[in-house]
């Protein structure tokens, strides 16, 4: 009995530890990852004490009638794009924490009862705060197409909606809505623990609809080669969704991770009509302070001469008209 009882012991040790090397796994190495400061920590813990700020006012019925192309800023990597008549949401993420540790700084942009029916549903990468289920249950009736980056399956649960995995330069199309998996730097695992065998499970994307181009960055960091080659194989982007936090710490934050300096040069190598910043002032950005990315965007456009039709920024929860109907597509 006393041999039983401390294999018993011995089992229950070896689970918890398991649980703990997970749990840490998703606050050390998500994107929102925190890097082994006090201060960062510190400023992720206070927000769990901390209620998501209130929008004063959130769009009901996102539909625009006027427009070829609008973008919902839902926070984070969360946007609806409006193409014409087709939607498309992105990374999804409407829980109000991630991975239990990193907790909303506000309220998502949109109610997620409020979504419209959606065409396609994009998820970059395998990242607690890119792929959440939870937040897919939420509205799992209006999701016709789920697309994913190669090997990302094994994450996505049983649902009655058709589950597409792309690999870098494989197109899906459907009605006229084509998509398209192009390199991004990142990477794709979700534990930390199964970075050995998720090698493929992150990706950039390309939506095109009646000659209007998306591109959709997800999470990445800088690598001239990707950026130039999607920009070669896809002239006349109109609009490019980039991440620009977190900034700090740069040393670690660099090969994944894109600042407002690089975004805009990834937007131009891309051949960008526009550029509009995701990816900050949602949850805590590692060492990066609140404001900090947009007032370096800013300073960076000024030192550019890039006036704010070039580089658009909005507040969560705001929705831009790019092209509206009857508009032809001209250069800024």
């Amino acid at each position: 009995m006393g041999h039983l009882r401390f294999k018993k012991r011995y089992v229950m040790k070896t689970i918890l530890i398991i649980f703990v090397i997970c749990h840490l796994s998703f606050f050390f190495y998500s994107c929102t990852a925190i890097k082994s400061t006090a201060n960062a920590v510190g400023g992720s813990v206070s927000s769990l004490f901390n209620s998501p700020r209130k929008l004063t006012e959130r769009i009901t019925d996102p539909y625009r009638l006027e427009a070829r192309l609008s973008v919902l800023w839902v926070g984070h990597a969360t946007t609806l794009i409006q193409i014409d008549d087709k939607m498309i949401l992105t990374d999804p993420v409407f829980t109000t924490t991630v991975g239990q540790f990193s907790k909303r700084l506000v309220e998502p942009g949109i109610d997620p009862k409020n979504l419209p029916d959606l065409d396609a549903v994009l998820v970059s990468h395998m990242h607690i705060d890119h792929l959440s289920p939870t937040s897919l249950d939420m509205f799992e009736k209006k999701i016709k197409n789920l697309l994913i980056p190669q090997g990302g399956l094994i994450y996505i649960p049983n649902y009655n909606f058709d589950i597409i995995e792309l690999q870098t330069w494989q197109s899906w199309e459907k009605d006229g809505l084509k998509i398209t998996a192009v390199p991004v730097s990142h990477n794709g695992w979700r534990y930390g623990l199964d970075e050995a065998w998720m090698e493929t499970s992150y990706t950039g994307y390309i939506i095109e609809y009646n000659q209007i181009i998306v591109y959709f960055g997800g999470d990445t960091g800088y690598d001239s080669t990707y950026f130039h080659e999607t920009g070669r194989r896809f002239p006349g982007i109109d609009l490019a969704l980039l991440p620009i936090a977190p900034i700090h710490p740069r040393e670690y934050s660099w090969k994944r991770h894109t600042d407002p300096k690089a975004a805009i040069q990834i937007s131009q190598e891309l051949g960008a009509e526009r550029l509009m910043p995701i990816h900050y002032d949602t949850f805590p950005e590692s060492l990066d302070t609140l404001g900090e990315a947009t007032a370096t965007l800013r300073a960076e456009m000024e030192k550019q001469y890039l006036t704010s039709d070039q580089v658009v920024i909005i507040d969560i929860g705001e929705q831009k008209v790019f092209i509206y109907r009857k508009e032809e597509k001209t250069s800024l």
